[in-house]
């Protein structure tokens, strides 16, 4: 080693050793590291985009953990491995991993390709910037504000502030650590100590991220007063009233609401109006929770299902879903425009948001972000924006819906497909009852068999790749699936598809 280093000293001209290191030239072989790049993304074309539509490909290639763990070859050593492993690699992965892209994945709430949000995703990860400062990322900043501007303008505020961060759960914390502030200014400087008990309240069908937002803000999974919902999952106003006066009754400090505008299961939409109506009497913040809801707001025929969304104080909006912006694309929009979201997160770290720089300082927005580093989760969602126009992301909405409706219609006319209610959004919930079952009587042991069902099925359309569906319980609700429409790949064959594809895996329960 010592030699290599001498002659490599000798053949660089002014060399420079320090600490047994050489110091001139770079040590990256740019050259390899090219070739690299420019197969793998021709891998990335060939397994991943241009396979995006085709339905004869496999949702997933399922595989046990332990299984996948020998084949993928997990184990990192002291010496790297040769360029057509690392290929072969990036092939293994693509090859293994469920393909979000494929028109027959209705597992989640994102779903499909845009190819416009990815060729903007391969920008960004190339580029490699943070969004803090105006100094790094001048495009960036100016793209997210122009972002939240057009989103604001949607939910239907003269003006407003905004901030984009990793999802909808985030998003919530924000606003919920944002009401607080608002509620009592001081907690930021003093803590927790000497406040009263601080309660919110939302509904029985709200998002998870509530109640962890509550643990780790200190106020407490107790102190989440949830809102009883009707038999469609919406929040009752006169449930709230009353829950609020309870609180205020045993001496707690009620100081937010939050409400959903598309629940993660039933895709209920909460009555805005009239929960505003108890926010404004009771000086209460209202926040909206349309992370799965809000793309709803670009459909003129829509957008009546979040009616009185302009009188919440927040909104938390992810277009990485029903939009297909790409994970991760979600904002927290707030209707303030005084400097609140800065004034609430902002630690004036003197070494990024100097206040003597030589260009306008406003734009440094990252001080009102609880991040230091932030990715241009705008971007994506802007160039796909530019790309389609709102129209065309109007028709992705309109599509989906549409969709929706037709799966219901067939699910009707089918025997052994039952639905659990009307949907008024992208999410059909159905049980499907083999014809083993179809004359049990109504009982217990009739539901305790049927909430074997949807696992089974599950298990089986995992195992040979022809789709993915989600199932679960739900307030006394034995399995039944949720299927939910978003991808423009998706066609109304697919539809036909999952219903047959259903029977045929369960023919023999």
């Amino acid at each position: 080693v010592g030699n290599s280093k001498q002659e490599m000293l000798q053949k660089k001209k002014n060399a420079v050793l320090v600490d047994g290191v050489i110091l001139n030239g770079p040590i990256m072989d740019s050259k390899a590291g090219e070739k690299f790049v420019e197969e793998a993304c021709k891998i990335i074309t060939e397994e991943v985009i241009q396979k995006a539509d085709d339905v004869t490909e496999k949702v997933c290639e399922w595989r046990a953990p332990e299984t996948l763990k020998q084949i993928l070859d997990l184990e990192m050593r002291d010496t790297g491995e040769s360029h057509q492993k690392l290929l072969q690699l990036c092939r293994d992965v693509i090859q293994y991993s469920v393909k979000t892209s494929h028109p027959r994945f209705f597992n989640q709430l994102y779903a499909g390709i845009d190819y416009y949000s990815l060729a903007a995703r391969f920008i960004t990860e190339a580029l490699n910037p943070s969004v803090y400062t105006y100094e790094v990322s001048p495009v960036f900043l100016l793209v997210e504000e122009a972002v939240i501007k057009k989103m604001i303008e949607f939910i239907g505020w003269e003006e407003g502030d905004g901030i984009f961060n990793p999802g909808g759960s985030v998003s919530n914390m924000y606003a919920m650590n944002l009401a607080r502030y608002r509620f009592c200014p001081e907690i930021k400087e003093k803590g927790l100590s000497g406040l009263p008990r601080l309660v919110l309240f939302t509904s029985e069908e709200c998002h998870y991220s509530m109640k962890k937002a509550a643990s780790f803000l200190g106020i407490g999974t107790e102190n989440v007063y949830f809102i009883k919902t009707d038999e469609r999952g919406k929040m009752i106003p006169e449930e709230l009233e009353k829950q609020v006066q309870r609180a205020r009754k045993e001496g707690s400090a009620p100081f937010l609401v939050c409400a959903t505008a598309g629940t993660t299961v039933l895709g209920a939409f909460d009555p805005l109006d009239k929960i505003a109506d108890i926010c404004e009497k009771h000086g209460l913040w209202l926040h909206v929770d349309a992370s799965w809801g809000g793309s709803a707001l670009i459909s003129r025929k829509h957008c009546k299902l979040l009616h009185g969304i302009h009188r919440a104080d927040s909104v938390a909006w992810n277009p990485h879903k029903m939009l297909l912006a790409g994970i991760q694309c979600c904002a927290l929009l707030v209707k303030d425009n005084s400097g609140l979201l800065k004034n609430c997160y902002s630690a004036k770290a003197a070494y990024l948001f100097q206040q003597d720089k030589f260009y306008d300082v406003s734009y440094d927005t990252g001080d009102k972000s609880i991040q230091c580093s932030r990715r241009p989760d705008a971007f994506k969602f802007w160039l796909m924006w530019k790309a389609l126009g709102t129209t065309g992301l109007e028709e992705r909405v309109n599509r989906a819906l549409a969709l929706a409706r037709y799966l219901v219609e067939e699910i009707k006319k089918r025997e052994g497909f039952q639905l659990l209610l009307e949907p008024e959004y992208a999410n059909v919930c159905f049980w499907y009852i083999p014809p083993s079952l179809r004359k049990m009587e109504d009982g217990p042991e009739f539901w305790q068999k049927l909430h074997q069902v949807a696992p089974i099925i599950k298990e089986r359309m995992m195992k040979k790749g022809s789709m993915m569906l989600g199932y679960q319980p739900h307030r006394g609700k034995v399995n039944f699936f949720r299927q939910v429409v978003i991808s423009p790949q998706v066609s109304r064959e697919d539809m036909d598809f999952l219903l047959d594809e259903i029977e045929l895996l369960a023919k023999d329960l």
